[in-house]
């Protein structure tokens, strides 16, 4: 039995990426709308000479819809090692170093580590932190929260901040998520 490779979803992420309707593509390629619906939906079968039509249309080349996704696996404590200049934390890189859409960052700081008294700022959009255990004291601008396990937080990286373990005696655990990757 020979299983069909889903082809769909890939030409549909492809053509909402361009910013392309189906009517857009379907002019390009030559083909119906309805063709291409049913495509993205893995209803039917396209000939190579059409497949090759609605691809150049979407942007794509034919052998990206069968690649397999890219993965990375980092397995528990195998994160490369990372410092953002804060003393008294262990830091670690959970995504790939060349990934550019987003970057996570596993910390586990000292009692009383911080990143300083200093306010920094990081050249990305969007920084989430998320606190898996202990305590941990962010001020953003001069707004200082204090989160506990199971807290999350999300503001701009561009906006002045700093961080530090609010514990004198206990580990902070912390995941940040950065979005672009700075």
């Amino acid at each position: 039995m020979v299983r069909q490779v889903p082809i769909g979803p890939r030409l549909r992420a492809a053509r909402l990426n361009k910013g392309l309707t189906l009517e857009a593509v379907a002019i390009s390629a030559g083909i119906t709308q309805g063709f291409i619906s049913r495509l993205e939906r893995d209803q039917v079968s396209p000939s190579v000479a059409t497949l090759v039509a609605i691809c150049d249309a979407v942007g794509l080349r034919v052998g990206e819809l069968f690649e397999a996704p890219p993965t990375q696996v980092v397995r528990a404590g195998q994160g490369a090692p990372i410092n953002f200049g804060g003393r008294g934390a262990q830091e670690s890189l959970l995504t790939p170093s060349n990934e550019t859409q987003v970057r996570v960052i596993h910390s586990l700081i000292e009692p009383t580590g911080s990143a300083g008294a200093d306010l920094y700022v990081l050249d990305c959009d969007t920084e989430f932190v998320y606190v898996l255990r202990g305590s941990l004291q962010l001020v953003v601008a001069a707004e200082v929260t204090t989160l506990e396990a199971g807290d999350a937080m999300t503001f701009r990286g561009r906006d002045p901040h700093t961080w530090r373990n609010a514990s004198a005696d206990v580990d902070c655990e912390v995941l940040w998520v950065l979005a672009p990757a700075p």
